[in-house]
């Protein structure tokens, strides 16, 4: 039995949100643009209807003040109505002279009215079931004639008469302007007028219609082909993978926030290939050190092993060869304790822990290791020339290791007695400048780039019987850049080698140069 999934309200209003709402680019740009298109024809047809409006409101009051004014009192028995506040013998003359003229005198669509200030009122079409004329208040009727009598303009105004229709009237004075003479008030339906403007405003909403239908076909293909570059860039963005980060977006399309967004992207994926890049390096270098290190503790380790088992075999009874083999065994366990020391320090750099750091003056650390210095160079000439008042912010302990670890590289790689080392301190731009020289034979240049790598080793053979194994210029340079310095190298095959460190000078230090 199957039954039929009613959508959930949820749903529903997901739909609905899409219909009003799209996700996509294109319709939410067509939208908000028809949406301001049609806000901008509602206000322009709103000020259409109000100037309109307001237009032929004024355009009909200033005709019907023409035409009042263009009459002559006689037609509108302002005359007779005049005579009779003077003769009030004229009585009966007057009415009948006024009904003869008013019957002759007849505007279709008009309301006409006489008043003055004491609030008199006469509807003169009126009578004879014309148009009948709006009656003002008293109070009204005498503003509006004294702003005649001072030769100003009464305004307009949109009343309802008593059947309930709307009227424009306006007011004038065809005749000598004084208190004694009426004024005229006609009066016209605005229904005609308003149908003329709705009639306007219908037009106008057919014709908006038809120029937002047309626009939204115009405008679809146009915007189609404005977002082209961007549906590009999207098309290549999902084709790019780890395996593909060299490929890069064009930078130029001709739209500036298009051309913008593709140079993010671009500065992303070189960022992404040199993170994958220096990630890929650090890996095959902790491989590296990993197999370096398996082999450094598989050496001395297989040694001891070996003398183990020629001791188990008999030669512990034979006492010479028994020390014999625990004095070798001890060599390859001191060996293995400095390789392990090694690298502790050496990981402990690389977590950069926070450094008690104080001043040390450098020259003064120099003289107090001369006597080990001199001891390990034996019969090598050391020679030191260092500048007094160097101070920097640094460990003192780091520092001599530093020290030792290039004096020892020195004394390994020079003659033993016609080999010379100079140790120089020296203020090179605010910095110090420490050199370790020697006269040795030298590094071969392909090794240079290499040699603060980790196990790295230009001669194992000699290292090992030394017993190195190709930590001591890593640490070195660890020290030195946990240190905010630098280190370089300068040698020359058969020439000698020159390790050159720079370190920032502590305050103290530079306010004694600049003094």
């Amino acid at each position: 039995m199957s039954h039929s999934r009613k959508p959930t309200t949820k749903s529903l209003l997901g739909r609905l949100q899409r219909l009003i709402w799209p996700r996509s680019l294109r319709s939410q740009l067509l939208a908000r643009s028809l949406f301001i298109l049609a806000a901008l024809f509602l206000l322009i047809g709103i000020f259409q209807f109000w100037i309109m409006e307001s237009f032929l409101y004024r355009n009909q009051a200033k005709t019907m003040e023409e035409q009042i004014m263009s009459m002559p009192p006689v037609w509108l028995g302002l005359s007779s109505r005049n005579e009779s506040f003077n003769n009030p013998f004229a009585g009966q003359a007057s009415t009948d002279a006024r009904v003869s003229g008013n019957r002759m005198l007849y505007i279709p669509d008009r309301s006409l009215a006489l008043f003055d200030q004491n609030g008199t009122f006469e509807d003169i079409f009126g009578k004879e079931d014309g148009l009948p004329a709006p009656h003002l208040t008293t109070a009204e009727y005498k503003t509006i004639t004294d702003q005649l009598l001072d030769k100003r303009h009464a305004p307009y105004q949109i009343v309802t008469d008593r059947t309930g229709s709307e009227q424009l009237i306006v007011f004038a004075s065809p005749g000598p302007r004084n208190r004694d003479f009426s004024m005229v008030q006609m009066g016209t339906p605005t229904k005609p007028i308003r149908d003329l403007i709705v009639k306007q405003l219908l037009i106008f909403v057919m014709l908006s219609i038809l120029a937002m239908v047309a626009g939204l076909i115009l405008y679809t293909k146009t915007l189609r082909r404005t977002l082209i570059p961007l549906s590009s860039m999207v098309d290549t963005v999902q084709r790019i993978d780890a395996g593909s980060l060299a490929e890069r977006l064009p930078a130029t399309h001709g739209q500036q926030e298009v051309d913008q967004l593709a140079q993010s992207f671009n500065g992303m994926l070189e960022r992404l290939e040199q993170s994958f890049e220096a990630e890929r390096e650090s890996k095959e270098q902790m491989q590296r050190f990993l197999s370096d290190a398996s082999h450094e503790l598989r050496t001395p380790l297989t040694s001891i092993h070996g003398f183990i088992e020629v001791l188990q075999r008999g030669a512990a009874s034979n006492h010479e060869q028994l020390y014999r083999a625990l004095d070798s065994m001890y060599g390859e366990s001191v060996r293995i304790n400095k390789l392990v020391e090694d690298l502790l320090m050496l990981t402990k750099l690389d977590q950069a822990p926070k450094q008690e750091q104080e001043i040390v003056q450098l020259d003064h650390l120099l003289m107090e290791m001369q006597p080990q210095l001199n001891m390990m160079a034996r019969e090598r000439h050391v020679h030191f020339d260092l500048t007094a008042g160097l101070s920097i912010m640094a460990e003192p302990h780091k520092l001599k290791q530093v020290v030792l670890n290039l004096f020892h590289n020195a004394v390994q790689h020079t003659h033993p007695e016609s080999g010379s080392i100079t140790l120089a301190l020296y203020a090179v731009h605010n910095k110090a400048e420490l050199t370790v020289k020697d006269n040795g034979t030298g590094i071969e240049p392909e090794h240079l780039p290499h040699i603060f790598e980790r196990f790295y080793r230009t001669s194992s053979s000699r290292s090992r019987k030394e017993g190195g194994a190709g930590l001591g210029l890593a640490i070195t340079r660890s020290i030195v850049e946990a240190h905010g310095g630098s280190i370089a190298v300068n040698s020359k095959l058969g020439g000698g080698t020159s390790f050159t460190i720079l370190l920032p000078l502590s305050d103290l230090s530079e306010a004694t140069f600049d003094h």
